[in-house]
C-alpha cells in the first residue's frame, strides 16, 4: 500500500508541476492532492495545523497568481482589459491548435486580437502581446517556485 500511495503521490508532483506550464492540468491542487493521498494511505501523523495552513496558503497565493501575474504584464505594457482575456484564452486554447509553440504564440496573439478588437493600433496591440509574453513567463517562474515550495515543504515536514 506504501509503494502504492508513493506512485501516486509523485505522479501527482508530476502533473502538478507540468500543470505550471499548461494551463489545462490543475497544478498547485494535484500537489494539494497528494498530501491527502498521504494522509489517507499511509497517515495523517506528520501533518498538523502549521502545515495545511502553510500550504493551503500557497494554493491560494498560486491560483491568485496564475492571473494576475499575466494580467499584471499586460497592462504594464499598455495593454487592456480586452487584451488581458484575449491572452488569458489564447493560453488555453493556443496549445491546443498548435502543440508546443501554441503555448507561446497563443497569449500574444490573443492580446494582440483583443487589442486589435477594441480599435488599437497594430503597434501598441504587439506591445500588449509581448507584455502577456512577460506575464505568462513570470507566472511561469512564479509557480514553479511556490509549487516547488510546497513539495519540498512536504518533504521536509515528513523528514524532519
Amino acid at each position: 500500500m506504501t509503494i502504492a500511495a508513493w506512485i501516486i503521490i509523485v505522479l501527482l508532483f508530476a502533473v502538478g508541476m507540468a500543470g505550471a506550464v499548461y494551463p489545462i492540468l490543475p497544478g498547485a491542487l494535484a500537489i494539494y492532492a497528494a498530501f491527502f493521498v498521504y494522509g489517507f494511505m499511509i497517515g495523517w501523523e506528520p501533518f498538523g495545523w502549521w502545515f495545511w495552513s502553510v500550504q493551503t496558503t500557497l494554493v491560494a497565493v498560486l491560483m491568485v497568481a496564475d492571473y494576475a501575474v499575466n494580467a499584471v504584464g499586460v497592462k504594464k505594457f499598455g495593454g487592456k482589459r480586452a487584451s488581458v482575456i484575449g491572452s488569458t484564452i489564447g493560453l488555453i486554447v493556443g496549445p491546443f491548435l498548435i502543440p508546443v509553440v501554441g503555448l507561446l504564440i497563443g497569449p500574444f496573439l490573443g492580446a494582440v486580437i483583443g487589442e486589435l478588437v477594441t480599435g488599437t493600433e497594430l503597434k501598441q496591440a504587439v506591445r500588449a502581446g509581448v507584455g502577456a509574453l512577460v506575464g505568462f513567463f513570470s507566472g511561469l517562474v512564479t509557480k514553479v517556485l511556490l509549487q516547488g515550495l510546497m513539495i519540498v515543504l512536504f518533504i521536509a515536514w515528513l523528514v524532519f
